[in-house]
């Protein structure tokens, strides 16, 4: 096979999956903590010695083994890790100058990316003199000057202001849209992976539990972790399936409702927040259902009903609003 990326790749009692990536495609790849997500990238990095093979563009990574200096790879980790006594147009300059380019040249194409990346003017600060935001543009630049044939992004918008992350969003979309390598994002946000990614993979305890569109992993999740992230409730069984349906189905009462069609749990309110048009209310059922359930009413609803952190409610759906997924049989 020829062209993207091709890895099959195992690291004893951490990681044993196999990926296929096509030229241009953006793969977010998600799961719980310890599913071995990072595992994966620094496996393909070379970082992490694993057995298997790797192949990006027709050339194999393995076999012979390329080094990690050589092997062209664009690296955004969580905390940006610039170097803080290089400035930032220094940084960005650094793996230029480590493939031997010239000072001059170096220096203007690390330029050039932070321009790209709107923080130009920026180029002579040292990381302490930038904001988080900042920071986190000069690593893009960073990781995109070297002309990566893989690029990978360990949840690049973390520790990042609401905003500001939600316009790195848009400005890295801009960029991959152009960018014919293959870049895989591991990130803990939805919005994350229905936004910018075209294929999702999740993994779970280390091997690939389900990959597809964003669309198809989020209508069809296929487990609890990826359903959870989508804002999906979830209830488990012990067949080791799952229940889940969605908040806006869920109704919130002061009595227990009527109707053998209904699955129902008493609870109290920890929390309620603003969710676009609507009050998402947060209602502790450990004594029934055993999780916290979400529930999305309307902010007349929640004062009429008199909602506030502690209020004892009965949270209900409908049979008919819950799909089941996994398990024994279940599709």
């Amino acid at each position: 096979m020829s062209g993207g990326l091709h890895a099959r790749l195992h690291v004893p009692g951490r990681l044993d999956a196999e990926l296929d990536a096509d030229p241009g495609s953006v793969v977010a790849v998600i799961g719980p903590n310890g599913a071995g997500k990072t595992t994966l990238l620094t496996a393909l990095a070379g970082v992490v010695a694993a057995e298997g093979h790797v192949e990006v563009d027709g050339r194999s990574w393995t076999d012979p083994v390329v080094g990690v200096r050589e092997r062209r790879v664009g690296w955004v980790v969580q905390g940006q890790a610039l170097f803080p006594h290089l400035s930032a147009r220094d940084n960005v300059a650094f793996g230029l100058r480590a493939r031997g380019v010239r000072r001059a040249e170096a220096a203007d194409r690390a330029q050039a990316w932070l321009d790209r990346l709107g923080v130009g003017e920026l180029a002579d600060r040292r990381p302490t003199r930038l904001s988080g935001g900042q920071a986190q543009r000069v690593t893009i630049a960073r990781a995109l000057v070297t002309e990566p044939r893989l690029l990978l992004l360990d949840e690049p918008f973390s520790g990042l202001d609401v905003g500001v992350a939600a316009a790195l969003r848009i400005e890295l979309a801009r960029h991959l849209a152009s960018y014919d390598g293959v870049t895989l994002m591991v990130t803990h946000d939805a919005l994350d992976a229905l936004t910018l990614a075209d294929r999702v993979v999740v993994l779970e305890d280390g091997r690939v539990a389900q990959q597809g569109t964003p669309g198809d992993v989020a209508a069809r999740p296929r487990t609890d972790h990826v359903a959870r992230l989508v804002g999906l409730n979830v209830l488990r069984d012990d067949a080791g399936g799952f229940t889940a349906f969605r908040p806006q189905d869920v109704v919130v009462s002061p009595t227990e409702p009527d109707g053998s069609a209904r699955l129902r749990w008493a609870g109290r309110v920890a929390g309620l927040t603003p969710h676009g048009d609507a009050v998402r209310v947060q209602v502790d059922t450990r004594a029934g259902a055993g999780v916290d359930l979400l529930a999305d009413v309307t902010p007349a609803a929640s004062a009429q009903l008199g909602l506030s952190p502690g209020a004892e409610v009965w949270v209900s759906v409908k049979a008919t609003a819950t799909r089941t997924y996994g398990g024994p049989g279940a599709h």
